[in-house]
């Protein structure tokens, strides 16, 4: 050990635990846990809450982006290396990744983007009905 380590592991910096802190943070921690339980008894409940209902009107373009393609295809390939049915006519491919490819240009994807809005709401869109360009 240097001389440094020695007198910084001897320093008294004087901390002393601040007991408002913890009851701060458990009071924050306890109002977002009930929060979410009143959340999650709303939807147990079949009721639909402001903060996770779907748009009945579409507000977004109906083009894929390709942050959401990459997420599809990745999410795709992976579910066809574990094994899932496969949606197309295989014609010797076996790399996962160009399968999804292929699936994904014949719109043969069985997945849905969820695209979550700024007023806490969301919208679904088929694979199938989002364009790829």
């Amino acid at each position: 050990m240097s001389d440094y380590d020695d007198d910084v592991a001897n320093d008294d910096i004087g901390y002393e635990p601040n007991d408002d802190y913890e009851t701060t943070f458990e009071e924050t921690e306890t109002g977002l846990e009930e929060t979410r339980v009143d959340v999650l008894d709303d939807l147990m409940a079949g009721n639909e809450t402001a903060d996770l209902t779907e748009s009945k009107e579409r507000v977004t373009t109906p083009y894929m982006t390709k942050y959401e393609r990459a997420r599809v295809l990745g999410t795709r390939a992976l579910q066809i290396s574990l094994n899932a049915p496969v949606m197309i006519e295989l014609n010797g491919e076996s790399d996962p990744l160009v399968i999804a490819m292929k699936e994904l240009r014949e719109k043969k994807i069985p997945l849905i983007v969820r695209r979550f809005l700024p007023d806490n709401s969301y919208e679904d869109w088929h694979v199938k009905d989002l364009i790829v360009e």
